[in-house]
């Protein structure tokens, strides 16, 4: 088996290591909160931590371990730390089934369970069981009800809580009810930046660096919670995204499409050349300002116009288009896959690949680049959305980049294996 080989931890590293033990200043805490920067060295710590602290504290007692969803928490959590404790003496017995993992040291033994807290009615699934402690990974990505109901089962003497969690909107709950209140709920505020994480070189730092722009950058490079204002897309000019497409043939074809009938319709021919996605032609029908609207035979001939009998691997398709998806499938010239469609994480990856430079824009589609330039926050939510309003083909591209083009940043973790 691979020996595992960590890096030295960083100061901020090793409080959440330790801040439970006895022996340290902020044992009498009874939460600790680590926000900050992505790839800062938070999770796994705070994921040891967790495990090495339920052992020194309880026996025979269960546990919860929650994230957006069950698969975010193998993926985070799981899956990186199950090694390292059977490296350290542990016994790890999966029930997957069950989302539950049952953990033995010497002679004591605790009971994991796995919870999903991805939209308000996932309270229910915590229900009832009483706890010794909660770890929250991406706190912030879950609904307020859900993560107070788990806190809720944590009833037990000597119950702590954990969490972490990148920044959000600063009029989240979450900072609003933890982070600004950390003082008066007992609670340890570490907040980390990349360079609180040793594992990561000054190369892969300036790489994140260069990711992002905008409000993405405050948020995922120096940590902070700031609204998302302004443009969506800062990353967008003409100079350097408007471009002659290659000479066709290219190497591969995708259409994307966010339909309207009364709003407007959108559709872009995308083509691939050396890495590089070109938005080749585009179909924009404005039925107030053409003065008319179009049938769903009407939409999929301007379809095939676009296609103009090239090779398309598939079409993606607004997935709420149920009428205009049946009229592909009915014709069965075209493969229709309904888009990926989370907004704001879309919205990340367009950023992502605008920065990248991989999605360029041939100067023939003019309603893209005009939305481009007016497509914006609403500065007037709470929350982050944007204006449902020059939008279509931000959607559509949206789709394209979400459903087709993959995320291509490289997961790093605190320890290395020795071969």
């Amino acid at each position: 088996m691979s020996k595992l080989k960590f890096s030295p931890f960083s100061q901020k590293q090793l409080t959440v290591l330790s801040w439970w033990h006895p022996d340290s200043s902020y044992s009498s805490y009874d939460a600790l909160i680590c926000d900050g920067a992505v790839r800062s060295g938070k999770t796994l710590c705070m994921s040891i931590s967790f495990v090495a602290w339920s052992f020194f504290a309880f026996n025979e007692t269960s546990f919860a371990i929650c994230g957006k969803t069950v698969a975010s928490i193998r993926r985070n959590i799981v899956t990186p730390i199950i090694p390292i404790l059977r490296q350290l003496g542990f016994s790890c017995e999966e029930k997957l089934s069950r989302n539950e993992i049952t953990i033995t040291y010497g002679k004591r033994t605790n009971r994991f369970f796995l919870f999903g807290g991805k939209d308000e009615a996932s309270a229910s699934l915590i229900q009832g069981m009483t706890l010794g402690g909660v770890l929250f990974d991406e706190v912030a990505l879950m609904p307020r009800s859900f993560v107070e109901q788990a806190l809720a089962r944590c009833s037990l003497e000597g119950a702590k809580f954990w969490f972490n969690c990148n920044p959000e909107n600063p009029q989240h709950w979450f900072k609003k009810e933890w982070i600004e209140k950390a003082h008066s709920k007992n609670s340890l505020h570490l907040h980390f930046l990349m360079q609180d994480n040793p594992s990561l070189s000054k190369k892969v730092i300036e790489r994140y660096h260069s990711l992002y722009s905008g409000a993405f950058y405050e948020r995922f490079v120096e940590g902070k919670w700031v609204a998302a204002e302004g443009v969506v897309y800062p990353q967008f000019n003409e100079k350097d995204h408007i471009v002659l497409p290659p000479e066709e043939p290219l190497e591969k074809y995708y259409i994307s499409c966010d339909y309207g009938t009364v709003n407007p319709a959108s559709f872009g021919l995308w083509g691939r050349k050396d890495g590089k996605w070109y938005r080749l032609r585009e179909y924009y029908h404005d039925s107030r300002r053409e003065g008319f609207q179009k049938t769903d035979e009407e939409h999929y001939k301007s379809l095939e116009e676009l296609a103009s009998g090239r090779e398309i691997e598939g079409v993606i398709v607004d997935p709420s288009a149920a009428s205009f998806i049946q009229c592909i499938h009915r014709h069965g010239h075209f493969r229709a896959i309904p888009a990926k469609n989370q907004v704001l994480d879309g919205i990340r990856l367009v950023s992502d690949c605008l920065q990248a430079k991989k999605i360029l824009f041939s100067p023939e589609c003019k309603d893209t680049i005009r939305e481009f330039s007016i497509y914006r926050w609403d500065s007037n939510s709470a929350k982050d959305s944007v204006k449902k309003e020059n939008d279509h083909a931000m959607d559509d591209i949206r789709y394209f980049v979400s459903t087709v083009l993959e995320n291509t940043q490289t997961e790093f973790f605190v320890l290395s294996t020795e071969r």
